[in-house]
């Protein structure tokens, strides 16, 4: 999961004929895909005389022209889905079907979350996903899910709580268009409600506007009486078609993660309503502004890899892809994230 050491100046990938993708709008399908070839346009390693801020700089122009010429964008839509070879046996069991929001979303066998003690089995729709930031010692975990229906609200609580995740981040309302998204798995406020035999969930607190609204939750384990503090982020700026015009807000709620984060250690939940569209939006938004403060060079096709590599689909459309380009650079443009580190004696 090291981004800044291969490929330095992209990836250009060979070409086969292959079907238009038709997965809009966090809905599904069956069909496989063939596997395509990444062939480095330039293997050679950075030179040593470059400063980290050279190389992150030069990963930022050829982020800008490859969305000005549209090959970025190209070589996104080449990219494979699912990573070749990984099975997801589990998620397709006959006893696992129903849990499934979309019949082919499903998660890696070598990569989902594992439920230890819930009444319905081990199987939740859930991927770890974890994101190494080189230069800083840094791993951010999440586990990216979909958005929970009626009847799988106990195996989500269920890993909230085996997981110790305090952060949820929702990346959908609740119904769009006219159709379910996410079920609502958390109580009004000054309400509670048990999911399971022995998981309860009080709501304490909620605020917020059209953009954004924080909950504060109190999970509870009635056998051992100990009790969680959970934060939600909801995001709701994002419109119901293409992606938001402006950045801005969805920044914001990167920001507030990232203020989260810094005092835990615990997988962050990141969810939309398949855990694949929005939800990679996010962590790769993410990945890309730690990777700023650590000097590192930026290459979104290589993040976008290794996200898939442990979860398949993750960002589903163009439209999200162009949408994280571009607030990308609009980060490094404004300063909104700068280097933690003086760049000027730092020589590779």
């Amino acid at each position: 999961m090291i981004f800044g050491k291969c490929c330095c100046m992209g990836l250009f990938i060979r070409k086969h004929n292959f079907y238009s993708s038709d997965i809009a709008n966090e809905d599904g399908h069956d069909d496989e895909e063939p596997p395509f070839q990444y062939i480095p346009v330039d293997a050679s390693p950075p030179s040593r005389s470059k400063t980290k801020c050279d190389r992150l700089l030069e990963s930022i122009m050829l982020l800008r022209e490859g969305l000005e010429s549209g090959d970025m964008i190209f070589q996104f839509e080449q990219l494979y889905r699912k990573k070749p070879g990984e099975g997801m046996t589990i998620a397709r069991l006959p006893d696992n079907l129903y849990k499934n929001r979309y019949r082919d979303i499903s998660p890696y066998d070598a990569t989902r979350v594992v439920l230890k003690k819930c009444s319905s089995g081990d199987y939740v729709n859930a991927s770890f996903v974890n994101m190494e930031i080189p230069g800083s010692g840094i791993v951010n975990k999440y586990i990216a899910t979909q958005g929970p229906l009626s009847s799988t609200c106990e195996e989500f609580w269920q890993m909230v709580w085996e997981q110790g995740c305090r952060l949820i981040v929702m990346v959908t309302p609740l119904i769009e268009r006219g159709r379910s998204k996410c079920h609502k798995y958390w109580p009004n406020v000054e309400e509670s409600e048990k999911y399971g035999d022995h998981l309860k969930i009080f709501s304490s607190y909620e605020s917020g506007n059209a953009s954004m609204v924080e909950r504060h939750l109190k999970l509870t384990n009635l056998e051992t009486s100990e009790e969680r503090d959970i934060v939600q982020f909801q995001y709701l700026a994002w419109p119901d078609h293409g992606v938001p015009d402006d950045a801005t807000e969805f920044l914001n709620l990167i920001g507030q993660v990232r203020k989260h984060r810094s005092s835990c250690t615990d997988p962050i939940i990141v969810h939309c309503s398949a855990g694949i569209g929005r939800t990679g939006v996010l962590i790769l938004m993410e990945t890309a502004m730690c990777l700023i403060e650590a000097n590192e060079p930026i290459y979104p096709l290589e993040i976008l890899k290794a996200m898939r590599d442990q979860r398949a689909m993750l960002i589903q459309t163009s439209n999200q892809f162009r949408f994280v380009l571009e607030a990308i650079d609009k980060v490094y443009k404004e300063e909104i994230v700068k280097p933690l580190v003086p760049i000027d004696t730092e020589k590779q």
